[in-house]
């Protein structure tokens, strides 16, 4: 497989469950023709449903699954082959809906229904031995929080995909991004980028936006302002379907972030937006004060974007100076410390903690791993934090060999106390071995998460 250019570089790196009211099914056939499985399902106290499944020859651990950002339904397995290894390897699995009453973007409810799934299953099905906490994408966000504060309830973490920096780093950086696109590519600076009336008003956005880029991309000069974007949306630089680009092709770079935000990136991640302000009550996001420029000098596509404005015959300072001069969206302070209160992870960890990541993943960027990194070191915590990196392009897409294999080297964490066959030609042998679907985890260390205001 060819990989991308950033992987030659080395890689490095609560409250009380409320009462419940239980309702187990009947067992079920399992997926697995020489495995029973149980399949048990209820509502916590607050309207949340939960769901798992134990299969006949249970191994003692129960893999506690957080869902994404989406429908807030039901679910216990990262996707339905990952599913089907695990029962058959003897996992139990569960996972909530978190509250279906509020926003799709459940923060303020999750790790408390996902505490209370624990004990739903502890009083249908038994005592686990082991519980393993496992998260995808928002629900990595869920999964760190939980690895958090979850001692004495979960033994181990495992996160695919996380969005480990949190809300707050999320939504600004999205916003510079979509600000830049709307100051220099149109429909003007003064467009209306956050506290949005409701969803169609975002969705709208999203596509105003799309149709901005998707004109620019016929011109040199268009080009080089959505290179500029994408360095602050950190976006990947290697689109599906495509071969990694060379180190200094910078067209070829630019034109596989084009290819991103031609396949809808822009109203998902506005509409997500809305999603997150109905959560917090507010705008949970600023640029007022930003130092474009700055921000650019973090970005590791810097040299890109400044080639790119040299072949369009662009003056790039007075683009930045433009940006920085025009900044001016203030945040709701309330809305802000409800996001921080429920959608960050990063100040600690109380269990071991394994996360995953594509190293071209357009919808979490995995330089949030890297922002991960540093909260949980400044905390003193790194010795139970362990990252590790695939070689794809798309968010959360791992094989089922990949899944399983981490899920593996959390247990023996677990097991022994000790982190071992972590690193990426171990993750990549004990992949292989499983003969399933291939793997690609691979040595690789994340740039810097651009947008994080300090």
């Amino acid at each position: 497989m060819s990989l991308p250019r950033r992987t030659r570089r080395l890689g490095g790196l609560a409250a009380a469950c409320t009462a419940l009211a239980l309702a187990p099914a009947l067992p079920s056939a399992a997926s697995t023709p020489s495995t029973a499985t149980a399949a048990y399902s209820g509502k916590l106290a607050d309207g949340a449903a939960w769901t798992a499944e134990v299969p006949a020859r249970w191994n003692g651990t129960l893999l506690l699954f957080s869902h994404g950002f989406g429908p807030l339904v039901a679910q216990d397995a990262p996707s339905p082959g990952a599913r089907t290894a695990l029962l058959a390897e003897g996992y139990a699995l569960a996972g909530s809906s978190y509250d279906p009453n509020g926003s799709m973007w459940a923060l303020k409810s999750a790790e408390r229904d996902q505490f209370a799934t624990i004990d739903a299953f502890r009083g249908a099905a038994g005592r686990p031995r082991h519980v393993i906490s496992v998260g995808q994408s928002m629900g990595g966000l869920i999964n760190a929080q939980i690895a958090r504060d979850g001692a004495g309830r979960v033994d181990g973490a495992l996160g695919l995909c996380g969005l480990v920096a949190g809300g707050v780093d999320l939504d600004n950086y999205q916003l510079d991004a979509e600000y830049a696109i709307a100051a220099l590519l149109g429909p003007g600076s003064g467009t209306r980028l956050v506290g949005f009336s409701d969803a169609g008003e975002s969705a709208a956005l999203g596509a105003t936006l799309t149709d901005a880029v998707t004109k620019a991309q016929s011109t040199p000069q268009g080009r080089a302002r959505i290179a500029l974007a994408s360095a602050y949306l950190n976006l990947a630089d290697w689109a599906p379907n495509q071969q990694p680009p060379a180190r200094n092709d910078y067209a070829g770079q630019e034109k596989q972030q084009y290819a991103w935000f031609a396949q809808g990136l822009l109203p998902f991640l506005t509409t997500a937006r809305y999603q997150v302000e109905l959560s917090a009550g507010g705008n949970t996001s600023w640029n007022k004060g930003v130092d474009y420029a700055a921000l650019l000098r973090r970005s590791s596509h810097a040299a890109q974007v400044r080639a790119l404005y040299r072949t369009a015959g662009l003056n790039l300072d007075a683009d930045l100076t433009r940006l920085t001069k025009g900044a001016d969206v203030t945040a709701d302070p309330a809305a802000v410390r409800s996001l921080r209160r429920t959608s960050t992870a990063g100040q600690g960890l109380a269990v071991p903690l394994l996360d995953v990541h594509t190293t071209s993943d357009q919808l979490v960027p995995v330089e949030q791993e890297n922002a991960f990194a540093g909260r949980v070191r400044a905390a003193g915590r790194s010795a139970l934090l362990r990252q590790a990196y695939v070689a794809r392009q798309s968010h959360c897409n791992f094989t089922t060999a990949e899944t399983v294999a981490a899920v593996h080297a959390v247990q023996q964490r677990v097991t022994t106390g000790r982190w071992s066959g972590t690193g990426a030609a171990q993750l990549q042998r004990s992949a292989l071995a499983l003969g399933l679907d291939g793997a690609a985890f691979v040595p690789y260390r994340p740039g810097v998460l651009v947008g994080a205001r300090r």
